[in-house]
């Protein structure tokens, strides 16, 4: 798909729209006296923060080896999805495509913005059928296809993404939340080659900032312009963007994380092979496990009696438990009750 391309899959209201620009932040200004936006004078955190999160693009971008211009920041990367499906999608009229089962967000926002949603089933392995997908994608009323890679629930990474790049001519959105503990190659290295890409990573799975609530969403200066068109005005908050900066500070701490949680899930595989209601372990690339169980409603029931909690996926994934890896005493506890049925 070529850039001029892109414009033709986006809403018309959205393509006549004028974004709201702070002034403050679109100029530079050495001791400013700031009585422009009706704020209060006196407090720590009183002013409205930086509305185009400058400093934090301009570090991402030496981290990711991308253009600042390329980089648009969300609260949380649910924000993003719910941008992404408003610039594009036409209510009562687009669809969207997502595997099944996949991110449930994804099916919520296009419900949100009524927008149909299409579900891809996945194989026995939980992969994509290629042959499905490519009937699926004549659908003409499709406008964006959502790939979460690792897979959430299933915990799996998706092959060939190039593929559906390649044999989906409009908006492909790779969902890499898990990416970090994977050992997989980013799709970010693909932006240059796809303009219908867009690549959504997060701070609150491996960097361990899920509080902070920021997502970030790397795509054609094309695609991130229109996002920052449509995002509110001040969608990431001060105390989120400087403690995210204060994170970066320590190039460690990635790593650190990772290798922590993935030496507790090495620790976890082998416990499960001792416990009698487990009847399978798929595998994964991401921070959990989706788990079938032997009686499933005893199973459940006794976790959540230790108030051990987990994510059920049955009925949906008949059996099933989704169950992230947790330090170790919080694993222990796990695995001892598990023993214990």
């Amino acid at each position: 798909m070529k850039n001029s391309s892109i414009k033709t899959l986006v809403r018309e209201n959205i393509l006549q729209l004028q974004p709201y620009i702070s002034f403050r932040d679109q100029n530079e200004f050495n001791a400013p006296v700031m009585l422009d936006a009706n704020e209060s004078p006196f407090g720590e955190c009183n002013r409205y923060p930086d509305s185009t999160q400058k400093r934090l693009k301009n570090r991402l971008a030496g981290l990711k080896k991308v253009s600042p211009s390329q980089i648009a920041i969300g609260n949380g990367s649910d924000e993003l999805i719910d941008l992404i499906i408003k610039i594009f999608c036409e209510p009562k009229k687009d669809a969207i495509l997502m595997m099944n089962p996949s991110f449930a967000m994804y099916g919520f926002y296009a419900a949100i913005n009524e927008n149909k949603v299409l579900k891809l089933d996945l194989d026995e392995n939980f992969e994509i059928v290629k042959e499905n997908f490519l009937k699926a994608a004549e659908d003409p009323s499709l406008k964006i296809f959502f790939l979460c890679s690792p897979n959430n629930p299933t915990g799996n990474s998706v092959e060939d993404i190039e593929f559906y790049l390649q044999n989906f001519n409009r908006i492909v959105v790779v969902d890499e939340a898990y990416i970090e503990f994977s050992g997989k190659k980013s799709s970010l290295e693909l932006l240059d080659k796809y303009p219908n890409l867009i690549v959504l990573q997060t701070f609150s799975k491996a960097w361990g900032i899920a509080g902070a609530r920021v997502g970030m969403a790397y795509a054609s200066e094309e695609i991130i312009s229109l996002i920052n068109t449509v995002k509110a005005p001040y969608n990431v908050n001060v105390l989120s963007q400087e403690l995210i900066l204060k994170t970066l500070e320590n190039e460690n701490r990635l790593r650190e994380n990772v290798n922590r949680i993935l030496e507790e899930k090495t620790w976890l595989e082998q416990q499960f092979e001792d416990v009698a209601c487990i009847s399978k372990v798929f595998p994964t690339d991401a921070n959990f496990f989706l788990i079938k169980m032997e009686n499933i409603d005893s199973v459940y029931t006794r976790m959540l009696e230790e108030e051990i909690l987990a994510s059920r996926r049955d009925p949906a994934i008949p059996g099933c438990i989704r169950i992230n890896v947790g330090n170790r005493e919080e694993n222990e506890k796990l695995i001892n009750l598990l023993k214990s049925i």
